[in-house]
C-alpha cells in the first residue's frame, strides 16, 4: 500500500498509529506497518504470525538486558522488575492485527498506544546494526575472497555511508555463514525514500523463482515478484532441445483478484501522475531494453524457438512502441473552442480509462506484450498482462525493467494461465478495456463474452497473408521476399505469407523458389547463421504435418517436404524443413489464377483479411490491387510487415474484432474516453432569476 508520509524527522514524531487498510499479501502488510512506524519513531516486530491467516505485530523497544551481573544488595524481584522494564515487548501495549479475508490481507488497530519516548536517532535500536540480504551475500563473498572484518566494513561503508555496523557484527555474521545460515533480518531506514512515482528497485532484487530448477514464474502483483499457491504449472519447453526451461503456474483466482485489487488502487495516483514523468519512465524503460536486448533475444530463442535474429527482431519491433510512448503526449492533447456561446467556452480533454488487461499469444514474445502495455500505462492507466503459458519469460524480463525503470507498484501486474484466467478478466467488472491477439476461436470468443460485459475490447485475430505474383514481377526480389516473410519465424507469426497466389502459373518460378528454399539453415535458433528454427512445440508440428498429408491425399503436388527433416544432434526437437505445394485447389488454401482480377476475387473470398501483397513492376496493376483488395494492410512488392507505431495496425474483416485498433492514434483512442467540458464565467452576481434557457449567442 503506497503511503505518503507526512512526518519528518525534524519534527515532532507523534507515535501515531498506521492507517487501516487492504492489502495484496501478508509481506506488503508488514512492509507498510514497518515504514510507517519508523517514520513516527518506533518500531514494529512480528509476535505472532499464522502465515496464511493472520499476523500480530507489536512495538519493538529495542531494550536489552543490561547490568545483568547480581547486585550484592539488590533483591531477586527488584532484579525480575528491572529485566521487564528494560525487555523488548513487555511494556508497550502497541498492537495491530492483519487477517486474510477473502483472498486479501485487512490491517486493523487493536491498540495504539506507546508508553515511551519515540526513538530520535536511528543508532539508538539495535536493528540499526543489522545487514541487509545483499550485504550478507556480499559479505559471504568477501569472506571467501580472505578479507578480514574491518576490510569488510569498509567496503561495505563505500556503498552504504549510514552503515552504523562495526567488525563486532561482521564477525557474527561470519559465525552463521560458517553454519550454513543465510538467513538475515532487513530493517527499514528510520526515513525511508519516498516519491509519487519512483520506487525502491531493491523491492524486486533477484526473485526467489530464478533459483530454483527448474525456475516456477512468479505473478506480479503489487509492485512484488510473488510465488503462486497453485499446485497446477505448465511446463515451458524449449522445442529445440525439449529441456524444461521453466514452470508457469495457473495463478489462483485469489490472486488475481490481488492483481486486480492492487491495480484498482494504484490507478488514482498513476492517473493524477504528469504525464511528463510518465514519459520519463517510458525513456528510462526503453533504456533498459536497450541494455538487456541479449538477454532477452536468448530468451525468446530458448522459449519459442526462433532463429535470433528474429528474436532480436521481436524486441526491436516491440522497443520501437516504447519509444513512440515517450512522445504520447503531444498526441493527447485535447479541444478548445472559445466563446462558442456568449461567455461560453468548450473544450474536451482525453481521460485514461481505469484498469485494463492484454492477452498475449505466443508468436511474439517481446513485441505484443509491448504493444499493449506501453501505450496503456503512458496514458495512465494499470495494466494486467497475461503472457502466453508456452513462452512467458520475456514478459517477465519486461516486467522487471518497467520495475527498474520507476514504475509503480501495482500499475503493471502480471498472471497466468489458461481458459480460467481468461474467462476471469472477461468478467471482472473493474477491468474496462482488453487487448487480445491470438487464433480465430478464442479472440471471437473474447470478445463476445467481454463486451457482453460491457468492456472495450480490440482482437487481432485469426490471421492469414497472401501473395500475388504477377508475371512482370521482377524475380530475384520477388523470390527473396517470398522465402523470408514465408518461412521467417518457421511461419508461426501473423505477418507471415503462408498462401502465393500466381498469376499465369507456378512454372516460371518454381525451380528458382525450390533452389531457395532449400538453402535454408534448418538448425536450433541459438546458431548464429540460423535461417529457420524449431516450431513452439509437438503438438504444432503435428498439425502441420497432417495438413500437409490431408493435401497430399487431395491431389496437391509435394514440391519440398520438410516433415521428416532431422538436425544432428537435436534429434527431438520440433523441427520441419521449408515445404511447398503447388497444383493445390482454393480449399488447399494455395491457389492458381489466371488473371489479377481472379487473384484478388480468390484473396477477397477468403475469410481472413489481415494482410496481401502484391508484386509487379506495373504501377496500373499494383493501383488496382490496392483499391479493390478487402484487407487491412497492403503490400506493393514488400511483404507485410509491422507498421510503425505511429500508424495503426489495421485488419479487417473477422481478422479483427472491435472499434479500434493497435497502435497509432487509434491506440491512444483505445486506452482513453473524451470528456467534453463546457463552462461560462460570466460575472452573474447582480442576476437572481432562474433561468432555463440554453446558453447561446
Amino acid at each position: 500500500m503506497d503511503i505518503e508520509y507526512s512526518t519528518e524527522l525534524n519534527e515532532q514524531l507523534q507515535m501515531l498509529p498506521p492507517p487501516p487498510g487492504t492489502f495484496v499479501d501478508r509481506e506488503e502488510l508488514i512492509q507498510h506497518v514497518g515504514e510507517f512506524a519508523v517514520s513516527q519513531g518506533y518500531v514494529v516486530t512480528i509476535k505472532q504470525s499464522k502465515r496464511d491467516k493472520v499476523v500480530v505485530l507489536g512495538c519493538d523497544r529495542g531494550g536489552v538486558y543490561r547490568n545483568r551481573r547480581k547486585s550484592v544488595d539488590e533483591s531477586a524481584a527488584e532484579r525480575i522488575r528491572r529485566r521487564k522494564t528494560g525487555s523488548r515487548l513487555t511494556n508497550c501495549p502497541f498492537e495491530v492485527v492483519g487477517k486474510k479475508d477473502d483472498g486479501l490481507w485487512v490491517l486493523n488497530v487493536k491498540n495504539g498506544t506507546h508508553n515511551h519516548e519515540p526513538l530520535k536517532d536511528i543508532a539508538e535500536h539495535p536493528s540499526a546494526s543489522r545487514f541487509s540480504e545483499k550485504e550478507v551475500l556480499i559479505i559471504k563473498e568477501m569472506t571467501e575472497a580472505g578479507l578480514k572484518p574491518r576490510q569488510i566494513l569498509k567496503r561495505l561503508r563505500q556503498s552504504n555511508p549510514d552503515l552504523l555496523s562495526t567488525p563486532k557484527h561482521v564477525y557474527n555474521v561470519k559465525a552463521k555463514l560458517r553454519q550454513g545460515n543465510m538467513s538475515v533480518r532487513n530493517y527499514k531506514s528510520l526515513r525511508p525514500q519516498k516519491s509519487a512515482v519512483r520506487n525502491n528497485y531493491l523491492s524486486v532484487m533477484e526473485p526467489s523463482w530464478r533459483q530454483r530448477n527448474p525456475p516456477r514464474v512468479p505473478n506480479l502483483i503489487g509492485g512484488r515478484f510473488v510465488d503462486s499457491q497453485s499446485f497446477a504449472s505448465i511446463d515451458v519447453i524449449n522445442p529445440a532441445t525439449q529441456a524444461v526451461v521453466s514452470q508457469v503456474p495457473l495463478t489462483t483466482n485469489e490472486e488475481f483478484r490481488a492483481a486486480v485489487f492492487a491495480a484498482k488502487r494504484a490507478f488514482p495516483s498513476w492517473r493524477n501522475t504528469p504525464i511528463t514523468i510518465r514519459q520519463r519512465i517510458m525513456f528510462k524503460f526503453q533504456e533498459l531494453i536497450q541494455r538487456d536486448i541479449d538477454k532477452l533475444a536468448m530468451n525468446i530463442t530458448n522459449e519459442h524457438g526462433k532463429a535470433l535474429k528474429d528474436a532480436y527482431g521481436d524486441v526491436l519491433c516491440g522497443l520501437e512502441v516504447v519509444e513512440h510512448a515517450c512522445g504520447l503526449a503531444t498526441l493527447q492533447i485535447g479541444e478548445f473552442v472559445s466563446n462558442v456561446s456568449n461567455g461560453v467556452d468548450s473544450y474536451r480533454i482525453s481521460e485514461p480509462l481505469g484498469v485494463c488487461a492484454g492477452i498475449c499469444p505466443f508468436d511474439f514474445p517481446a513485441m505484443i506484450p509491448l504493444w499493449m502495455l506501453s501505450f496503456a500505462v503512458t496514458c495512465g492507466n494499470t495494466f494486467i498482462l497475461k503472457p502466453s503459458e508456452k513462452d512467458p519469460g520475456a514478459a517477465m524480463m519486461l516486467a522487471e525493467l518497467a520495475m527498474e525503470a520507476g514504475l509503480p507498484n501495482g500499475v503493471l501486474s502480471i498472471v497466468h494461465g489458461t481458459n480460467e484466467i481468461i474467462n476471469a478478466i472477461c468478467d471482472d467488472d473493474d477491468i474496462k478495456a482488453i487487448s487480445f491477439v491470438g487464433s480465430n476461436t478464442a479472440g471471437s470468443y473474447v470478445y463476445s463474452r467481454a463486451s457482453t460485459k460491457g468492456k472495450r475490447v480490440q482482437c487481432n485475430i485469426g490471421a492469414k497473408n497472401h501473395a500475388v505474383v504477377m508475371p512482370d514481377a521482377g524475380m530475384d526480389t520477388t523470390l527473396n521476399a517470398l522465402v523470408t516473410a514465408g518461412f521467417g519465424g518457421a511461419g508461426q507469426k501473423c505477418l507471415a505469407l503462408s498462401t502465393v497466389v500466381f498469376v499465369g502459373g507456378l512454372t516460371s518460378w518454381e525451380a528458382k523458389l525450390v533452389e531457395r528454399a532449400k538453402a535454408l539453415k534448418v538448425q536450433p535458433g541459438t546458431e548464429p547463421d540460423t535461417d529457420l528454427g524449431p516450431v513452439i512445440s509437438k503438438q504444432a508440428k503435428e498439425h502441420i504435418c497432417r495438413l500437409i498429408q490431408s493435401s497430399i491425399e487431395s491431389g496437391a503436388k509435394l514440391v519440398v517436404d520438410g516433415r521428416n527433416f532431422l538436425v544432428p544432434g537435436y534429434e527431438h526437437g520440433n523441427f520441419i524443413g521449408p515445404t511447398i505445394l503447388s497444383d493445390v485447389k482454393a480449399s488447399m488454401e494455395c491457389y492458381k489464377a489466371d488473371s489479377i482480377e481472379e487473384a484478388i476475387d480468390i484473396i477477397n473470398r477468403n475469410k481472413y483479411g489481415n494482410g496481401a501483397s502484391i508484386f509487379t513492376t506495373s504501377g496500373v496493376a499494383a493501383r488496382k490491387f490496392q483499391t479493390e483488395i478487402e484487407v487491412g494492410q497492403v503490400g506493393i512488392n514488400v511483404p507485410i510487415s509491422v507498421p510503425l507505431p505511429f500508424s495503426s495496425f489495421t485488419s479487417s474483416k473477422p481478422t479483427f474484432a472491435g472499434d479500434l485498433n493497435f497502435e497509432g492514434k487509434a491506440g491512444i483512442q483505445f486506452y482513453t474516453q473524451i470528456k467534453s467540458v463546457t463552462q461560462q464565467w460570466k460575472d452573474l452576481a447582480g442576476s437572481d432569476i432562474a433561468t432555463l434557457q440554453v446558453p447561446n449567442s
